[in-house]
Parts: structure tokens; sequence; C-alpha cells
């Protein structure tokens, strides 16, 4: 546990969104999907790992019938960077075909990784498809993106915590810190 604080005072550089603040933006967002599909069953897409934690608390805030389905995928790039190169991991188990989708998605920032995922899933001919994300980091923006529904947009900074992570470390920080990425970087990569 120490190691775990020790880990945390040396590298979140600040609290970007307090747990209470995120709780509080996960209702709102939730408040609208209720509105915008009322009668409808949508399917919510996760993209894994990352959105777990939103997906989570998201779901038990939303009032309406739903099916939940699942996809991981991989862009490839250095430790803070991605090449816009994807590879599937993980497809989905459910067709989509004629459904009403919402893809539920941690961060999106250069656009190219969403990009990908949203041709792949068009081809599956769903009835709507549109994208859920708690950040958008737009600074890094490559594509333009069309997000239905967001949470906070944020500035080019490197963000952990509330499943988002850095090589499988802190996404279990209930806030969203903002990183020292170059710190960590030197620390163990240097």
């Amino acid at each position: 546990m120490n190691d775990f604080r020790e880990l945390i005072q040396k590298y979140i550089k600040e609290v970007l969104f307090s747990e209470d603040e995120i709780q509080l933006r996960v209702s709102e967002l939730a408040e609208r999907i209720n509105e915008d599909y009322q009668g409808l069953e949508p399917v919510l897409v996760a993209v894994l790992k990352g959105s777990t934690y939103f997906l989570s608390d998201l779901t038990r805030k939303i009032e309406l019938p739903l099916s939940l389905d699942f996809i991981a995928i991989q862009s490839y790039g250095a430790h803070s960077e991605t090449t816009g190169a994807v590879k599937l991991l993980k497809d989905l188990d459910e067709p989509i075909e004629g459904r009403d989708v919402i893809i539920i998605e941690d961060i999106i920032d250069t656009g190219l990784t969403i990009n990908y995922l949203i041709r792949s899933l068009k081809a599956r001919s769903p009835r709507s498809l549109r994208i859920c994300t708690l950040l958008d980091k737009s600074a890094r923006r490559l594509v333009p993106v069309e997000i239905a529904y967001r949470g906070f947009e944020i500035p080019d900074v490197f963000v952990v915590g509330y499943g988002l992570d850095f090589e499988q470390k802190f996404r279990n920080l209930p806030y969203i810190g903002v990183l020292d990425i170059d710190r960590v970087v030197e620390d163990f990569y240097g």
C-alpha cells in the first residue's frame, strides 16, 4: 500500500477531475442518453480496457433496456504516442446490424483509433452509431471525430486514473490525474 501511495505522490502532477466531478458528469451523460434513446434498446460497445470504469458507472445510471458488448484494439506507438496503426484483439460477440450502437471510450485524442473503429462498425450496418467518450483531447486531433456525448475536454496532457493507464498502472485511481510522463519515462526507461 505504501509503495502505491509513494508512486502516486511521485508521478501524479495534479488531479484534473475529482471523483465527485466525474460522477456528476457521468450522471449528466446518462440523462442525455436516456432522453435520446427513449423507447429504444441501445447496444453499448465498450473499448477495453480503459473504458471499463466509465462504462460501469454510466450503465448504472442509464434507465433503459440495453445490451453490452466489448471490443479490444491496440494502437501501436511509443509509450505516450500512437501511430494510428491498429490491431483488433477482441471483436464483438453479437451482431449489431440494425441496432442503435453507442461506442463507449475513455479518451479520444488523435482520432485515428476511433476512426478505425467507426469504419469497422459501420461496415456491420448498425441503424445508428454514436460516440460517448469521457475525455476529449481535441488539441491532438489529426482527423475529425463527431462526438455525441463528451464528458470533459482536456488539454494536451497525459492522464491516468478512472480506467486510464500508463503501462497498466494507475487505472485504479478514483480520479483523473495528470501523469508526469517525462519523469516516469526517465525513471523506468531512461
